[in-house]
């Protein structure tokens, strides 16, 4: 019964460096850059594409 306590800290702290290494970054990338896009997109449909 202790070893599937000492099992489960293990599993417990993959799973933390998981999100805090891999999923958090990439989650704050991808809605960063979707916000940057929506923002984009709704300057060239609201205001027309850029003149040069």
């Amino acid at each position: 019964m202790g070893n599937d306590s000492s099992d489960d800290k293990k599993s417990e702290f993959r799973v933390f460096i998981f999100l805090t290494v891999f999923l958090a970054p990439l989650l704050s990338i991808v809605i960063v850059g979707g916000y940057g896009f929506l923002v984009w997109m709704s300057q060239i449909v609201f205001t027309g594409p850029p003149a040069s």
